[in-house]
C-alpha cells in the first residue's frame, strides 16, 4: 500500500536511489579504508614513539607544547560551522531541510576523508617512506577542504540526489587540493581564511555546475521554493553559529602569536560592521521598509568571508570595520536584485544566492588582501614580522611587497578559473540520466529521498513567504526583474 505508493512515486520521478546510493557509500568508504591502509599514518606529534622523540630532541619538557592544545579549540570551532553551521543554514527551504543538513552531513563526512588524502599527497607526502603523516592541523584543513564542496551544495540545493552530491564532492575536493597547491605553494600566496582558495573557489564551483544543470521548468517546484516561519528560523540558528565562529575559521591556521591574535580582531570588527549594513539594505530595498530574513542570515557572513586573507594582515582595526560596512551593503544589494538577474537573464538558478555570499565577497576579499599585501612596510610589520606574515624565507626571500600583492591578486584569478572550468566539466558528468536526481517539479522536496512522518501539515500552494530565487509581492517590492514575466 502506502510503500508501493512511494515507491511508484519515486520510481516515476527518477528519484530511487536505493542501489546507487549504497553503492557509491560502501564502495567509497570502502576505497578509504585502503587508501588509509597505504598512506596514513600518524604525524610526530600524535604519534606515540614519535611524540617522545620529538620531546627529546626539541628539548621540551611539557605535554602541553603539542599542536594539539595549540589548534584543538579552533578545531572544535571550525567543525561545529562545517556540520552545524553550514547544515543548518540550508534549512531554510520549506519542505527541504532534511535534505539540507542531512546531506551537507553525509558529504562532509565523506569529503574530509578524501580531503585527508589529497591535501596530504600535495602537502605531506614524506618521499622517502611514501607515507602521509596526519595531526589536528591536517584535520583542520581537510574540514576547510570539505567547505569548498559545502558552498557549491548552496547553489544546487534541492535540485540534485546525494548521489550527484557525492561526485560534485569527490571532484571539489580533487579541484580543491591542486587550486591550493597552486595558490599557496606555488605562487606563494597567504590565504589562512580561504577567501580565495575556499570562497571564491567553492563559490564559483557550484554556480558553474549550476549553470550546466539549468532547470527550464523549475518553476513547476516554484510553491516549495521559500520558507515558513520556523524553517527560516532553523536557518537563523546555523548562520549564527557561522557568525560567532568565523574568527576561529580565519584564525585557524595562522601564526602563533600575534598572527593568530590579530585574525580574531579583525574578523570579530568586521563581522560586526556587516551586520549593521545588512539590516540598513535589507530595510531599505522593501517598500514597506520591512527586513528580510534572507539578508540577515546570508548577507550578515559576508564580512567573514571577504576577510579570509586580509584579517592575518595588519589592516587595522577600521580596516576590518570599513571591509565589513562595505560588504554587508554588497551582499545584500545582490540578493536584492543580482540574484534575480541573473536568474532571469544567464539562466543561473542559485538556491542560497552563494554569488552574494560567497563567490563576490571571497573574489573582492582576495584583491583586498592583495592590496593590503602589496600596501606592507617594514616599519609596520618590522624585518621578522614581514618574513613571518607572510612567508618571505627561503626561494622567496628576495619577494618585494608588490610582487607578494600581485602573486595575490593572480591567485584569486586561479581560484575563479577552477571554479568555473572545473564547475561546467562536473556538471556534464551530472547530466547523464543516471544519478536519481528529481524531475522538474519534484524540486525542492524531502518526498523524493526521505521517509517523512505522517502527521506533516500540508501546505497551501500559495505560500510563497521567504525565497532566495525570485522577488515576493511585486506590488511591495522595487525590483524590475520579476520570473513569472519570462
Amino acid at each position: 500500500g502506502g510503500f508501493m505508493q512511494i515507491y511508484r512515486l519515486n520510481i516515476r520521478n527518477n528519484t530511487y536511489i536505493r542501489v546507487s546510493l549504497p553503492a557509491v557509500c560502501f564502495v567509497w568508504q570502502i576505497a578509504m579504508v585502503i587508501l588509509f591502509g597505504v598512506f596514513i599514518r600518524y604525524d610526530e606529534e600524535s604519534d606515540e614513539k614519535g611524540w617522545h622523540e620529538f620531546k627529546r630532541s626539541h628539548n621540551i619538557t611539557s605535554n602541553i607544547e603539542n599542536d594539539f592544545y595549540f589548534r584543538y579549540p579552533s578545531f572544535q570551532d571550525v567543525h561545529v560551522m562545517i556540520f552545524v553551521g553550514f547544515g543548518f543554514l540550508m534549512t531554510f527551504l520549506k519542505r527541504y531541510s532534511f535534505g539540507g543538513v542531512g546531506f551537507n552531513f553525509l558529504i562532509a563526512a565523506f569529503g574530509l576523508q578524501w580531503a585527508l588524502l589529497m591535501q596530504g599527497w600535495f602537502h605531506s607526502l614524506d618521499p622517502v617512506t611514501g607515507k602521509i603523516t596526519i595531526g589536528i592541523e591536517s584535520l583542520i584543513n581537510a574540514d576547510f577542504c570539505c567547505a569548498g564542496s559545502l558552498i557549491a551544495y548552496g547553489a544546487l540545493l534541492g535540485k540534485v540526489s546525494p548521489v550527484q552530491l557525492m561526485i560534485v564532492t569527490l571532484f571539489g575536493v580533487t579541484l580543491f587540493a591542486v587550486e591550493e597547491y597552486i595558490i599557496l605553494d606555488l605562487l606563494h600566496c597567504r590565504d589562512a581564511g580561504g577567501s580565495m582558495v575556499i570562497h571564491t573557489f567553492g563559490g564559483y564551483y557550484g554556480l558553474a555546475i549550476s549553470w550546466v544543470l539549468y532547470r527550464p521548468n523549475l518553476n513547476l517546484s516554484k510553491r516549495l521554493n521559500g520558507s515558513v516561519y520556523h524553517s527560516d528560523l532553523f536557518a537563523m540558528i546555523g548562520a549564527l553559529f557561522l557568525w560567532m565562529f568565523w574568527p576561529s575559521f580565519n584564525s585557524a591556521i595562522t601564526n602563533h602569536g600575534a598572527g593568530q591574535h590579530r585574525t580574531v580582531i579583525n574578523t570579530y570588527l568586521s563581522l560586526a560592521a556587516c551586520v549593521l549594513t545588512t539590516f540598513a539594505i535589507s530595510s531599505m530595498g522593501q517598500k514597506k521598509g520591512k527586513l528580510d530574513m534572507v539578508h540577515i542570515q546570508n548577507a550578515s557572513l559576508a564580512a567573514g568571508v571577504a576577510m579570509g586573507t586580509s584579517a592575518e594582515f595588519m589592516i587595522t582595526p577600521y580596516g576590518s570595520i570599513i571591509v565589513g560596512f562595505c560588504c554587508g551593503i554588497i551582499s545584500t544589494f545582490g540578493y536584492l536584485y543580482v540574484t534575480p538577474f541573473l536568474e532571469k537573464r544567464l539562466k543561473l538558478q542559485d538556491t542560497c544566492g552563494i554569488h552574494n555570499l560567497h563567490a563576490v565577497p571571497g573574489m573582492l576579499g582576495g584583491f583586498v588582501g592583495a592590496i593590503v599585501a602589496a600596501a606592507a612596510t617594514e616599519e609596520v610589520y618590522g624585518k621578522e614580522g614581514l618574513v613571518e606574515t607572510f612567508g618571505l624565507s627561503g626561494k622567496f626571500e628576495n619577494r618585494s611587497m608588490s610582487t607578494q600583492g600581485a602573486y595575490q591578486a593572480a591567485g584569486t584569478c586561479v581560484a575563479i578559473a577552477f571554479g568555473l572550468v572545473g564547475g561546467v566539466c562536473v556538471g556534464f558528468i551530472l547530466r547523464f540520466p543516471l544519478w536519481g536526481d528529481p524531475a522538474d517539479d519534484f524540486c525542492f522536496d524531502d518526498e523524493a529521498y526521505w521517509e517523512l512522518p505522517e502527521d506533516e501539515e500540508t501546505i497551501p500552494p500559495v505560500l510563497e513567504y521567504n525565497n532566495h530565487m525570485i522577488n515576493k509581492h511585486q506590488d511591495t517590492h522595487e525590483s524590475q526583474f520579476s520570473l513569472e514575466e519570462s
